[in-house]
């Protein structure tokens, strides 16, 4: 089985959905993890694919949502 990394974190159980949406569409497999109950939802992909889900995310994703980089 391929190692899950982190790709983001989501506010909410919606988000989540929302992201893996996008990456499923992208045809990237995902999960929703979480560690512990007061720990944040975080969207999970296979390693091999975290370049191209960060890709699919940016396209996908309208330019006033995207957050700048500091």
């Amino acid at each position: 089985m391929a190692r899950m990394v982190q790709l983001a974190v989501a506010g909410d159980v919606a988000e989540g959905e929302e992201i893996q949406s996008i990456l499923t569409s992208a045809g990237i497999e995902s999960e929703l993890t979480t560690e512990g109950e007061d720990d944040p939802l975080t969207v999970v992909v296979p390693e091999s694919s975290l370049e191209a889900a960060q890709d699919a995310i940016e396209a996908l994703t309208e330019p006033d949502e995207i957050i700048p980089e500091p």
